[in-house]
């Protein structure tokens, strides 16, 4: 995805389970409101952060992800998180949309291109958290969760002017656990605009939106991911 040319508008979105989804998805529905709409440009989503992206790239509303069946974690059957994506994607392909995920053995961090394959596989790859979910193939390759490797990978989203970054899992959430994201994701916003010279909008949970989800298994839970979702409009409306 690295072109020579700027692009005036980008997103790099992270993981975060479902209240990830919701969230994530709350502030791209915020920032629509403000004029600002990621549906065509280009995307780099992880984890949770993929279904954000290839959601926004169709058009498809948080009601209709938030209506899906969650599957039973940990899940070993294969294909189980593919099997829902589609529900929502079909087989839909998007350039416009890349997902980060691991490749097997060696946790080698990959770009997914939503141009090569559908969106439904590559957001079920990017998000199969190793002990919850059983590893994605994709042309011959297995892949699990970028995130294992980077919470938001901001270092691989387009050169832009503006490059909105949602990291659900920095901010105020987990208290000390969310460092290791939150300084990695800042790392990663200076070695972008090192590299394109653009500009960032960073949302991560403030102190309220934090208090939906103050345990690891919370981030599975259906109901705080809705929360989350109005947590993060109302965010972008405030900032």
């Amino acid at each position: 995805m690295h072109h020579s040319t700027h692009v005036p508008l980008a997103g790099a979105f992270g993981g975060g389970g479902l209240f990830g989804i919701g969230y994530a998805m709350g502030v791209l529905d915020g920032l629509r409101e403000q004029g600002i709409d990621l549906s065509t440009a280009p995307m780099v989503g992880t984890s949770a952060g993929s279904w954000a992206a290839a959601a926004t790239a169709l058009g498809i509303d948080f009601d209709q992800l938030a209506a899906l069946d969650v599957p039973r974690f940990p899940n070993p059957r294969s294909g189980v998180l593919a099997n829902s994506a589609r529900r929502v994607f079909g087989n839909a392909m998007r350039a416009n949309v890349h997902a980060i995920a691991c490749a097997l053995p060696r946790l080698r961090r990959t770009e997914l291109d939503g141009a090569k394959f559908p969106l439904s596989t590559i957001v079920a790859a990017s998000s199969a958290v190793p002990g919850l979910l059983s590893p994605q193939r994709i042309g011959g390759h297995w892949y699990i969760d970028g995130g294992v490797r980077s919470g938001v990978s901001v270092d691989l989203a387009a050169p832009a002017d503006l490059l909105i970054v949602i990291a659900p899992l920095a901010g105020a959430m987990f208290g000390p656990f969310n460092n290791l994201v939150e300084r990695n994701t800042d790392r990663e916003i200076e070695a972008w605009k090192k590299s394109c010279g653009g500009n960032v909008r960073l949302f991560a949970p403030n102190a309220e939106t934090a208090k939906i989800a103050t345990l690891p298994h919370h981030l599975f839970d259906k109901g705080r991911a809705i929360e989350a979702y109005a947590h993060g409009r109302q965010e972008v409306r405030e900032k």
